[in-house]
């Protein structure tokens, strides 16, 4: 399933591109995401998340492809396996930045392959719900880059 969002967020493209390569910064904001170790491009973690009447936690393994900091283009993988057996999901996230007046635009791309129960949902709801978490998730880094506590 592939998923589009375009978003601006309030600060020069030098500043965005250091805040959204930090992961320290960048995971607490992801509703229901917990980073547990960080090793080169290499990190592991946890996300919950509510899938319809699904709970889901799924924990797992990440790492940058690509960071090509010029072009403004980031590329992550990860995958998990839900700690309860409900299936496992994979996402491909390709994030390029480019300067827009006095903010960045930020255009993503996610690929998102998910298995088990949680596929049975479709595009609609994993739409909705990926809608919802990307809007609480940018509210966050907005925060932090309006307050200076990015870069």
């Amino acid at each position: 399933m592939e998923l589009e969002h375009q978003f601006e967020v309030p600060a020069d493209k030098a500043t965005t591109w250091a805040t959204f390569n930090d992961l320290e910064q960048v995971v607490p904001c992801f509703p229901g995401g917990t980073l547990t170790s960080v090793e080169g491009d290499d990190f592991e973690g946890t996300v919950r998340l509510k899938l319809g009447p699904i709970s889901l936690t799924y924990k797992g393994t990440g790492k940058f492809v690509e960071r090509d900091e010029a072009a403004g283009r980031v590329v992550m993988e990860a995958q998990g396996v839900d700690r309860r057996g409900n299936g496992t999901a994979g996402i491909t996230v390709t994030a390029t930045m480019s300067e827009s007046g006095d903010g960045t635009t930020i255009d993503v791309h996610s690929a998102v392959n998910i298995s088990g129960k949680p596929a049975q949902f479709g595009r609609g709801l994993i739409q909705r719900v990926s809608d919802r978490m990307l809007g609480q998730f940018l509210d966050c880094m907005k925060e932090k880059m309006v307050s200076g506590e990015g870069g």
